[in-house]
């Protein structure tokens, strides 16, 4: 194998694993091109020649130096094998991407429909990659939500207030229970749990009458907006209630220590993996050992123990 490419999506913790692959892939002559804005990059023949020294100051960076975009083009079979075109044509023996369910579900297409060589690093906030404990970025992404949510509980206490607190996760709640169990939030509305509201409005009711001055609800975007909900806590408790609505930054920020480590960690497996030969697969910390999963069953939903999470946040509140 004499020529890698790198495409990402973008996440704390991403920078960090390019500088990995990078240097890991140069330390055994490989070359390097990095796939400038994800899968469309592919399609537009979009590269750029990465070096030891130019991934150089970007471990404490977020985002990605690579840029990234969701591409709706590679859902179509012209558009894939136009970027396999490029592959080839670019002398590319192998492809390591990094990111979420999304980007492995790419990877997979390439693996199994194109036999290219291809492995995966799991990045995502939502932490929803099957068989992987804990993907690049979720820890960041918690604590950037968590200094957020302890600077609300402030206003919230001295204000008496209700507030509701927008995070991300479409499908998954995993941002959200971890916020509320991490900020000790009074209630979680997740797309994968049926909270009653009318029983959430009682419970603050009761609350307010024995004398709690303030409750936070956080709220996963994909199961409701805040202010839908605000407004119906307000209507039927008759208190004051605010929102907040945290959005992109919770995607950004520095990232920790956690998420750094194990960047290192997974790009320099990620390039061992794909130079022995083994494809279809990324790489995963599993039981602080290093591990490899199936892109086909990484891509499938992921089995939280929501209720178990569920049950602790309310009895802790």
């Amino acid at each position: 194998m004499e020529r890698v490419a790198v495409l990402t999506r973008d996440c704390a913790g991403v920078n960090a694993a390019i500088r990995s692959v990078v240097r890991t892939a140069c330390s055994k002559d490989v070359e390097v091109l990095g796939v400038l804005k994800g899968y469309d990059g592919l399609i537009d023949c979009r590269f750029a020649p990465l070096g030891v020294r130019s991934v150089s100051g970007i471990i404490n960076q977020g985002g990605t130096i690579l840029k990234t975009a969701r591409s709706n083009r590679f859902f179509d079979e012209k558009y894939q094998e136009q970027a396999v075109k490029n592959i080839h044509e670019n002398s590319i023996d192998g492809l390591i991407c990094i990111g979420g369910n999304g980007t492995l579900s790419g990877a997979h297409v390439l693996a199994t429909k194109y036999k290219m060589p291809v492995v995966g690093i799991p990045a995502t906030i939502d932490n929803d990659i099957t068989g992987v404990d804990l993907c690049l970025g979720a820890d960041t992404a918690v604590n950037v939500a968590l200094d957020a949510l302890d600077k609300i509980r402030d206003t919230a206490t001295s204000l008496e207030r209700i507030f509701v607190v927008e995070v991300m996760g479409r499908s998954c709640g995993y941002l959200a229970l971890q916020l509320a169990l991490a900020g000790g939030c009074e209630e979680v509305l997740i797309p994968e749990l049926d909270v009653d509201v009318n029983r959430m409005c009682n419970e603050i009711q009761e609350g307010n009458s024995r004398g709690k001055v303030s409750w936070i609800v956080i709220v996963a975007e994909g199961k409701a907006k805040a202010h839908d909900i605000a407004s119906v806590i307000g209507e039927k408790t008759g208190l004051e209630t605010r929102v907040a609505v945290l959005g992109h930054m919770q995607r950004g920020g520095r990232p920790t220590a956690t998420d750094r480590l194990m960047a290192a960690r997974l790009g320099n497996y990620a390039v061992e993996v794909l130079m022995n030969g083994l494809t279809d697969h990324c790489v995963a910390v599993k039981d602080s050992e290093l591990t490899v999963v199936p892109l086909g069953v990484a891509v499938q939903p992921k089995e939280i123990d929501i209720k178990g999470y569920y049950r602790l946040i309310k009895l802790l509140t």
